[in-house]
Parts: structure tokens; sequence; C-alpha cells
């Protein structure tokens, strides 16, 4: 159902079985999938792609990047399936000098006025407390759980199921499966809870539990990687942490020491 008041460009393509609330704008550039439920005074622009039983509620706002170097260029947002993007949420697509897209997975939540910057990369299962801003082109991976009034620096990298704590401002790259806090963000440990309710192996947590001591016994976390063995590299979680950490060289990894 569309309600009448709702305001929806004749370029837009909007699929089946989809429901638009009152005083909703779509522009042209706007793809809508299957079942997906748009409520009132949302805002929807650009070359935006979003796809099936996805919740957007009211005063959302996806339009053009935050950015001084944007002058307009089409650029792309894709949003996956499922996803529950709640009231205020702001999202924006790409930029050029960025690679020109923002990409969303599915299952998250995006929780009241959360921001997803320009380029930035969400996995799936991602949630989102509120009052988050992610800077621009930053990567988020699958599971990650980010807690309210925390700030995430643009290009920085949270891996895979990582947890960051409240009102923790994110300047370091946090490692797969880390626990972060802090005013600037330092590792608190693991995410042993997320670990076990995954069903992990608890010979494998344990295993990146001893691995973990080692890549953080000292400052020097590249030098400390190499000396793992290769018992250690066996484990999959661990391996997760280390292809982690040697993928960018240049960023700046959080440790216990940060």
């Amino acid at each position: 159902m569309i309600h009448q008041t709702a305001i929806i460009d004749k370029k837009a393509k909007i699929s089946k079985n989809v429901e638009i609330g009152p005083y909703t704008v779509i522009g042209p550039g706007v793809e809508i999938g299957e079942n997906t439920t748009i409520q009132s005074h949302v805002s929807i622009f650009g070359n935006t792609k979003i796809g099936d039983g996805n919740k957007i509620y009211p005063f959302v706002s996806i339009n053009e990047p935050q950015d001084l170097k944007y002058k307009g260029e089409p650029t792309n947002l894709i949003i996956g399936n499922n996803n529950r993007i709640r009231e205020y949420v702001t999202i924006n697509p790409g930029t050029v000098r960025g690679g020109g897209k923002t990409i969303i997975g599915n299952n998250c939540l995006f929780m009241i006025s959360s921001h997803i910057a320009h380029d930035c990369k969400v996995g799936n299962n991602v949630i989102i407390a509120n009052n988050v801003p992610l800077g621009g082109h930053a990567i988020i991976e699958d599971n990650v759980v980010i807690g309210g009034n925390s700030a995430v620096q643009q290009f920085t990298r949270i891996g895979k199921m990582a947890m960051i704590g409240g009102m923790t401002g994110v300047l370091h790259d946090v490692i797969p499966y880390g626990l972060s806090t802090g005013n600037r963000n330092s590792l608190q440990g693991l995410n042993l809870i997320g670990l076990r309710r995954a069903k992990f192996d608890n010979k494998d947590i344990l295993g990146l539990s001893d691995a973990y001591k080692k890549i953080f016994s000292s400052k020097n976390v590249i030098d400390n990687i190499s000396k793992i063995d290769d018992t250690d590299l066996k484990n999959l979680l661990v391996k997760d942490v280390i292809d982690f950490v040697i993928k960018d060289k240049k960023r700046s990894i959080c440790t216990p020491f940060s």
C-alpha cells in the first residue's frame, strides 16, 4: 500500500508488496525490493538500491554524501535484505574517490540517530546502537556490535564478531572477536560470550585466547605474529585475527596498550 501523500518519482522502481507511508519522498534513481516497509516522512534519493524485507522507520534520510569534495557525481548505495533502519538514521552513498559505493549487508539493525557515511562497507547481522556515527570509508565486518554513543573514525576497520562498548571513540582497527572500549579505544580482551553463543568449539576458543596473549605480548604486534607457530595457525579463529592484522599494516591496530 502506498499512501496518497507519498511523493514517488515515476522513474523509481517499486517492487511488489511494498508499503510506503505518508509524506515519504522517493527520488528517480531508487529501487525498492519486495515486502519492504517504508514508514512516514522518509526521504530516499540517489542511486539507491534497497533489497527485500527491509523496514525503514520515520524520518530516515538517505541522501548525498557529507563530503565537501562531492560535486554531485553519480554514485551508489546498496542495502541488502531484512534490515531494520530506525528513526532519524542517515545513510550516504559513496564518492568517486572512495570507490563510488556504500554497501550494507543483510539482517542489520541501525538504531535511532545512527549514521552510515559515504563509502562504508557494513556486513551482515551488524548491530549499531543509538547515536553512533560511522566515519567515511569505515569497514564493519559481520556480526559486529557497536554500543550506544560510540563514534567510529573514518577508514577504521572493525573485524567480525567484535564488540565495541558504549561511549567508545574508535580510532584504531579492532581485531575479529575483539572487545574494545575507552575514550580512545583500547583492547580489553576477546568477545568470549559472543564466541560461545555462536557455538564455536571450546578448544578453538581456548586456542584463540592463548594466541591472543602471544600476539599482544608486546607493542610490536607484527613481530609477535611472525613468531606464532604452525599449531596456532591451524585454528581458523587465530587465522582470522592474523589475516586481519597483516591485511593493512598501515592502519593502527587497537591493542591493550592503545
